[in-house]
């Protein structure tokens, strides 16, 4: 199966915004399984700003561009660069960024393919997460529109078309390999002339220029030249990618009819509501998988639990009796997402973090055993909690579960969660097992 991807060593890039018009630089820094893309603002206290579409910013405040922010800090113009990793499968990597807006270099993902290509991209030692298409998705606006279908890999089907002689209609039909094969990579953003005053007038497009940008008459293209034919329809594939690669790496054909940013983020959210829909409210076991040792790798507790970072708070099981008890650790960074908002000024991990935690490793005990296979163990009910001790950046929790009363389709548990072999929490925890 497919491995997790990083780049192997720091790049830079730095130039002018496309719309905000002011110097910007990026470093790129390799980053551990299962992080994802993460931006920093390094210029706004380090702000951390997570690539995904819960960090996305409506189109309709920022137009004419993809935008992530957080406490009021954003990131503009992401889409370039996140189809970069799209294209060559990078899932987890640190974006340092100073300044509001990402470098527009060329007006395409050409400089950051190329650049992370240069660099190298290295497996990581967790496998690839995907968000599987298994049923028909589409979102629609005016005339344009977008269909996602179930296929066994990502697959873009792309058609253009434009009351513009010059730009005319296009259609392109490509699988994403990973390999950035195709020119998609190169193809430069585009405007039509007769809307560059406007663009301006409203705060948009400073940083544009005959070279960054292809700016489109009637008569066809002012001081500069195509790439290749198809390059307008290709760019719209790019910024296509770019959008929805803010969703993760995702399989299933994606057929787009005229769709730009302003569909691409209704699209991104139907995906969101789709991904917690799949994933539900239980922890489930996304294979048959059975453990047969007594301890577990974070890969291999992915295997029994659908959780993901941020979400996955178990890092190790280290010992396990089936059916009877499980030991899990979590190392509590303070990189941890909820350290931001959480008494940012004296970090404290939140009780409910750590209740969460606790269950975790219960639906670990619970779904390890063979009749319970491929179940989904729903949280149902924390009785009895107490809260002993105040967890910090630095600590290792070690959290010991006990099974209690289990049958066909109920199963209860102990758990107490320690640091330095006090307790800082305790609860019993109730789950519904079902298939």
């Amino acid at each position: 199966m497919d491995k997790q991807k990083t780049i192997k060593e720091k790049i830079s890039f730095e130039g002018i915004g496309l719309h905000g018009g002011r110097h910007t630089k990026i470093e790129i820094l390799p980053a551990q399984a299962n992080t994802g893309i993460i931006f920093i603002r390094q210029d706004a206290g380090s702000q951390i700003i997570k690539g995904d579409f819960y960090s996305l910013v409506s189109p309709e405040k920022f137009p004419r561009r993809t935008s992530v922010g957080s406490n009021g800090i954003y990131v503009h113009t992401v889409e370039h660069l996140m189809a970069a990793f799209c294209l060559l499968k990078i899932d987890n990597a640190q974006v340092n960024v100073w300044g509001d807006e990402i470098p527009g270099m060329d007006g395409s993902a050409k400089e950051f393919t190329e650049g992370i290509k240069n660099a190298g991209v290295i497996e990581l030692d967790a496998l690839f997460n995907c968000l599987t298409i298994k049923e028909p998705l589409w979102v629609e606006e005016g005339s344009s529109s977008i269909i996602v279908l179930p296929c066994p890999f990502l697959r873009i089907s792309y058609a253009l078309k434009y009351d513009n002689p010059t730009i005319g209609s296009g259609y392109v039909d490509l699988t994403i390999d990973g390999n950035a094969t195709e020119n998609i990579f190169e193809a430069r953003t585009f405007c039509l002339e007769e809307e560059v005053k406007d663009l301006l007038e409203n705060g948009l497009g400073k940083g544009a220029n005959y070279d960054n940008t292809l700016v489109v008459s009637r008569n066809g293209i002012v001081k500069n030249k195509l790439r290749f034919p198809d390059e307008f329809t290709r760019h719209k594939v790019l910024d296509l990618l770019g959008d929805l690669y803010l969703a993760g790496p995702i399989k299933g054909h994606i057929i787009a009819i005229k769709s730009g940013h302003s569909l691409n983020v209704k699209l991104l959210e139907k995906l969101r509501r789709y991904k917690e829909k799949a994933a539900g409210a239980g922890v489930g076991s996304e294979t048959m998988f059975v453990p047969t040792g007594n301890t577990l790798s974070g890969e291999e507790i992915m295997k029994l639990l659908p959780h993901r970072y941020p979400f996955l708070l178990v890092d190790r099981i280290i010992d396990m009796e089936k059916c009877k008890r499980a030991v899990g650790i979590k190392n509590v960074t303070i990189n941890e997402p909820f350290f931001q908002g959480h008494f940012p000024q004296r970090p404290v991990m939140p009780g409910v973090l750590i209740i969460e935690a606790m269950a975790q490793v219960g639906g670990v005990l619970m779904l390890a055993s063979e009749e319970n296979k491929g179940k989904l163990a729903y949280f149902m009910a924390a009785d009895n909690a107490k809260f002993r001790k105040t967890v910090v950046p630095g600590d290792q929790l070690v959290i010991e579960v006990v099974a209690g009363k289990v049958r066909t389709k109920t199963g209860t548990v102990y758990a107490k969660a320690l640091v330095d072999n006090k307790v800082a929490a305790e609860a019993e925890l109730m789950f519904a097992l079902v298939d």
